[in-house]
């Protein structure tokens, strides 16, 4: 069983996630930490649960989400698994950095890809991954059946979807990718999403204004 634990970080308010299991083994999830006690939080978490990091993973690498990268490969040695397609998007994440105003110390280092359909393995536990583009062109998602639960980035939110006007991004691709992979979901599945509440997939269905065909 893997537990979730939540952090919101940055002037972009982004959610950043721990996920471990009950053996001590973690993976991070989008590590938004952009201020110093921003990381010293998360660091603190992980040595408080006597967590073990095994995994860096990003949903997607806008700049937001990648904040943490660098200093969560320093820290603990992890190196970033993500979808091939962001590889260009993590490359232009300290560019983008100073076009928004919050410059910051991108990573650059070596990356480890995820593809549809694979699974990503923590310890005993497995997540499956679930290409998502529209937001970003290789937005993934990390579903947990077992568990009803799934990461999925900026993909979707309570009562909102992603945005698509950032480079790559396609509102027609973005409203395809959750109709044919988030919609066949279970209703009950929870969405941890990038920014704001925990949603769940029946609840999107009915009230999503952005993409309500009432499903329920």
């Amino acid at each position: 069983m893997l537990n979730i634990q939540q952090f919101t970080f940055s002037p972009f308010q982004e959610n950043t996630y721990v996920i471990y299991d009950d053996k001590g083994w973690c993976a991070i999830v989008d590590p938004g930490c952009y201020f110093d006690y921003e990381k010293a939080q998360l660091k603190a978490f992980i040595q408080d649960n006597q967590l073990t990091p095994k995994l860096l993973l990003n949903t997607h690498c806008h700049l937001d989400h990648v904040f943490g990268n660098k200093f969560t490969y320093e820290t603990w040695g992890l190196i970033p698994h993500l979808h091939e397609l962001e590889l260009p998007v993590l490359q232009r994440a300290g560019e983008a950095g100073v076009k928004w105003g919050v410059p910051f110390d991108a990573y650059s280092g070596e990356v480890a890809f995820v593809k549809e359909g694979e699974e990503v393995v923590l310890g005993e536990e497995r997540l499956q991954v679930l290409l998502m583009p529209g937001h970003s062109p290789g937005s993934v998602g990390f579903y947990k059946e077992d568990q009803e639960f799934i990461l999925s980035g900026d993909v979707l939110f309570r009562n909102s979807i992603g945005r698509t006007d950032l480079p790559g991004g396609d509102h027609d691709t973005l409203l395809n990718s959750i109709r044919t992979k988030l919609w066949p979901l279970p209703p009950k599945v929870q969405v941890y999403s990038g920014h704001g509440p925990i949603t769940t997939i029946g609840y999107e269905k009915q009230y999503n204004p952005y993409v309500n065909e009432g499903l329920f």
